[in-house]
Parts: C-alpha cells; structure tokens; sequence
C-alpha cells in the first residue's frame, strides 16, 4: 500500500500539472529539478562547516564537517554522488541531504559534481566518479579526513555510480573502501526487472523518464551490458565493502537495488538490504512532505557512523 503522505503528493502533483520530466528539455528538466526542491526538502540544517573545492581536473566538490564531529582527528568521509538519471542534479540539489548525512553520522562528506549527459555521455561520470575518490584519499590529510576510513554513496544514478567505483577500486587494488551507501540505486541499464512493469506509470518516476535518462547518458546499448552501466551484471562481486542497500515499493528501480544486495550477500558481503514498501523514487530527499524519509535519512546516517567509525 502507497503511504498516505507519498499519495497526497502524487495527487498534488497531477492538480497543478507538473509536467513529468521526460516531456521537458534538459534545461528545463535542470531547473525544474533545483526548483522544485524548496517545496520537498527540509530546511538546510547547519554543518560544521562547509567548503566549495576541485580536484586537480577540476571537477568540482563540496566538503561537509558534522555540527557535532565522530571524534577529534581525521574524520571518516563519505564521497557522495547525486541522483537526476545522470542527466540533472547538482550540488545544490542535494546540499540539504548530504548536510543531514554529515549531522547525523558525525563524518564528513564529499559531494561530486560530476560531469552529465548528453553533453558528456558514458563513461565521463563514472571516470569523475573515480577521480574524485581518489583525490579526496590523495588528498585526506590535508583536508582533516581518514584516508583508512573513506566510503562511497549515492542515490539512484548516484547509487549507481557509488557501486561502480568500488568495484572498480576493488580491481585497481585501492584505496580500500569501508562502506557503500546504495540508495535506490540503478543497477541493470537494460531496465527488465519485474518492477519496471508493476511500477512503471503512476509513481513520480515512470518508465517513460527512465528511459528518457537512459538515452541521455547511454549512446548505444552495447553499453548497457558494460559493468560501469550495469554493476549487477559484473562476473564477480566478491571482495566489495560493506553495504546498506536501500530501495522503495513503489519505485521502478526496486527489484534492481534488491537483486544487488542478493549478490553482494552472495558473493560473501555484510550487505543489508532496507525496502520502505510504501515509498516512491527519490523519497529520501523529500523530508519536508514525507515522513519517512527522515527515517530512511536517520538509518543511512546511523549505518555510516557504525561503519566508517571502526
């Protein structure tokens, strides 16, 4: 059953006529995207502090220090990839989540502004992905992090993203990685699990703007059988850091992010797999309208602490 408040907000939606995002133009699907947040978000909490940087390739990131830190020292981090299929979302999009994952774990946190389609198509934000990581490590001592204590996350092409990289970390032989934070996350780009049938219309993302963000980031579908689309598809998912692999109902992506957290369990991993049955894509950012996702916000937060703080 859809929760009530999830709902409202979908009926709301449909009242005023928001035009889904696969009938707008990337420019517009942008700013809609940065616009609409001050109606579904929270208020920005206050941090600890927060810095705009870039890595020497000039990708651009955002550090957060907690309001209140783990511990004095070097402080575990997560690197962090946003959600927007890809194509939309930035830094500003995701500030208010990623100051409310710095608060509520006591670690820092890294924001990457990675490079989107269709002006950079596959693989440019996975290769910014990766670059980022290791800038951040290269770099932790000066900045008061842990070089020991790094993990990556992300939510929806961001889970995506923070999955590829630590498995293509893993096969580079480093940095070692002590968590991955896998919300909603795309896992397969051929898009066939049974979920893209049962919640494909009606949900706020449908499977008309999947493959709108598809098509915006892969050029050819080849691609889609590549492991840095398609982690889920990877022969081999040994090895990988501990995850908290956290899905919605009534998303098209569920079955995708469940089918991960199985192999990852599989291959030998301390994976937990989280479905809030009653929920829709993107929920999590939605603390200002959704109850729960300031549940799903504490969770993830209370897993990162338990995991980077070791």
């Amino acid at each position: 059953m859809l929760h009530p408040q999830a709902r409202a907000l979908l009926e709301l939606i449909e009242q005023r006529g928001v035009p889904p995002t696969h009938t707008l133009s990337v420019d517009d699907a942008r700013r809609f995207y940065r616009e609409r947040r001050f109606f579904t978000q929270p208020d920005a909490p206050h941090t600890g502090g927060v810095e705009d940087l870039r890595t020497g390739g000039g990708i651009p990131l955002r550090l957060y220090r907690p309001l209140v830190p783990l511990r004095s020292g070097p402080l575990p981090v997560l690197v962090y990839f946003h959600g927007g299929g890809w194509t939309i979302g930035d830094l500003d999009t995701h500030d208010t989540l990623c100051r409310e994952l710095a608060n509520g774990s006591g670690c820092a946190l890294v924001a990457v502004d990675y490079r989107l389609g269709p002006e950079h198509r596959f693989p440019a934000a996975v290769d910014d992905s990766m670059a980022a990581l290791l800038w951040v490590q290269a770099n932790a001592s000066s900045l008061g992090l842990d070089a020991t204590r790094i993990g990556v996350g992300g939510d929806s092409a961001g889970g995506n993203l923070a999955a590829v990289t630590a498995i293509a970390v893993r096969d580079r032989g480093g940095p070692r990685l002590a968590f991955q934070l896998l919300i909603y996350p795309a896992t397969d780009m051929r898009c066939i699990a049974a979920s893209h049938v049962t919640n494909g219309q009606g949900y706020l993302l449908t499977s008309d703007t999947v493959r709108y963000f598809h098509d915006h980031y892969i050029d050819d579908r080849k691609h889609d059988l590549d492991w840095r689309a398609s982690p889920l598809l990877h022969p081999d998912l040994s090895r990988l850091p501990p995850a908290l692999v956290l899905t919605a109902g009534f998303d098209p992506l569920r079955d995708e992010g469940l089918n991960y957290a199985q192999r990852l369990s599989e291959a030998g991993n301390r994976a937990a797999s989280v479905c809030f049955d009653r929920q829709i894509h993107g929920f999590i950012t939605m603390g200002r309208v959704l109850d729960e996702a300031r549940v799903a916000v504490s969770l993830c937060a209370a897993q990162m602490r338990a995991e980077l703080a070791v």
